[in-house]
């Protein structure tokens, strides 16, 4: 893609703003709880937050263009200064001011809205209707604020040229005729389609998408169904295809639908067919409530250095929620480089004891430090994805270090599993865990299964000679 053929989103911008406290109290002339405000934040929402995503998700060089309507408001001058060098802006004119979207939170839960503001966009300028001319793919955040509206007609021609993905609002208006891909989630999906009731098997989205897609005259629709993925539908079509997500991702699921829609424009703007950029999409919309939704994005943070353990968010996320509902956080590490029955077992058995399993998962210098040369067979990208694909796996976790101690002292687990022939008292993490009141146990292990084995037995498969048994091992 090239500046001259950029990736265009059209919409409305909110700015969303988040005061965040605790409470402990209820304020003495009513039972409204008292919140004591620690941070008080602000980002832009709707189509600004979609355009910043989508210009973070793709090819390098990509140019991101956002057409939105902005005022002389303080909130349009907050939006502004977040997006400057992040993507490139063309403004509609607006009358009134820019809606304001406040949360109050206590302990990372939502006390209560404020909404104000209720800017209207203005006529379409020349600026805009060229670049839409332009533009190599289309993403329409449409929060019902008139933008889309005010460029309906342009937005059909660049429908019937480029991949136009739609992501829809109950306050807006229907999709231009010929879009790529619709995006409702699924609370938009029953509003929009009542006939089909209020039923939430994947037969009635089913028959919701087809039937939108049909009315819409869209080439696909992909229903958002939270943490059971999305469904991907065409008119008339009785094979809906669902993406599920990759893993249980707990966290804030405000911006998830914005997540969803700017990953998939920007997967088809990479050329990628609707049913790849969909199951990108549900991936990377996962990771983004993992790692706190909009509330919680580094998105906003300028450039600097980048944090020593980025992918911990997550699991941290994970093990602050379940102890704030008195839960039992589980843990367990290792190299796990060809899965097998043996890690399988572990893990199992290791989520059973509690209600959530992190693993700790040795990074790729790690394991060649710990098994020698031609280790890891695989590396660190792949063994998680197949982790986190383990039904009883809640989190993955790396780390760069010859043992997890620095992992385990962020994470503090009650329990720290290991599997094999150890005494518990032989276990490096045993005093470790024992420091924060925790318990470290060991679990058996299926006797001769170890990747060691595998891999010897896939040696010998792969060259003539005799065949032999080899000695169980730990699992790792």
């Amino acid at each position: 893609m090239t500046a001259s053929a950029p990736l265009v989103v059209v919409g409305d911008v909110l700015l969303d703003r988040d005061i965040e406290g605790v409470s402990d109290r209820l304020a003495p002339d009513a039972p409204a709880p008292v919140v004591d405000v620690t941070a008080d934040r602000s980002r832009p929402g709707g189509a600004g937050l979609a355009a910043a995503l989508a210009a973070a998700a793709g090819r390098a060089g990509r140019e991101v263009v956002l057409v939105t309507a902005l005022g002389r408001d303080a909130a349009s001058r907050r939006v502004r200064e977040a997006l400057r060098g992040r993507v490139r802006l063309v403004e509609l004119p607006m009358t009134g001011t820019l809606p304001v979207k406040t949360r109050v939170l206590a302990s990372g839960r939502p006390l209560v809205r404020i909404d104000r503001g209720g800017g209207r966009a203005g006529a379409p300028t020349e600026e805009s209707a060229q670049l839409l001319a332009a533009a190599h793919t289309v993403l329409v955040a449409d929060y019902g604020r008139g933008t889309a509206e005010a460029l309906r007609p342009l937005l059909e021609q660049a429908a019937r040229r480029v991949p136009l993905v739609w992501d829809p609002h109950p306050r807006g208006g229907p999709p231009v005729p010929g879009a790529r891909l619709v995006t409702p989630n699924a609370a938009e999906a029953r509003a929009l389609c009542p006939e089909e009731g209020n039923g939430g098997s994947l037969g009635a989205y089913a028959r919701r998408g087809a039937l939108l897609a049909g009315r819409w005259q869209a080439a696909s629709v992909a229903v958002t169904l939270g943490e059971r993925g999305a469904l991907l539908t065409r008119p008339h079509a009785d094979a809906p295809l669902l993406v599920p997500a990759p893993f249980r991702a707990y966290g804030d699921t405000c911006g998830a639908g914005d997540c969803f829609a700017a990953h998939t424009a920007a997967a088809l703007a990479d050329g990628a067919l609707p049913e790849e950029a969909v199951w990108h999409a549900v991936t990377e919309a996962a990771a983004f409530v993992a790692a706190g939704g909009a509330s919680g994005l580094s998105l906003w943070r300028r450039p600097g250095p980048a944090p020593a353990l980025p992918d911990r968010g997550d699991a941290l996320t994970l093990v602050r929620e379940v102890r704030a509902r008195g839960g039992t956080v589980v843990a367990t590490g290792g190299c796990f480089d060809l899965l097998h029955a043996g890690h399988v077992g572990l893990l199992e058995s290791a989520r059973r004891i509690g209600d959530c399993l992190v693993v700790c998962l040795n990074s790729d210098a790690s394991v060649t430090r710990l098994k020698g040369p031609g280790r890891p067979l695989n590396p660190l990208a792949d063994r998680t994805r197949v982790l986190q694909a383990l039904g009883c796996v809640d989190a993955v976790i790396s780390f760069e270090e010859d043992t997890p101690a620095d992992v385990l002292e962020l994470l503090r687990p009650d329990i720290w599993v290991k599997g094999g022939d150890y005494a518990v008292d032989d276990l490096p993490e045993a005093a470790q865990v024992r420091a924060w009141g925790g318990q470290a146990v060991v679990l058996p292990y299926l006797d001769g299964r170890s990747t060691t084995v595998l891999a010897r037995r896939a040696a010998r498969a792969s060259s003539p000679g005799p065949t032999g048994s080899e000695p169980g091992a730990r699992v790792p």
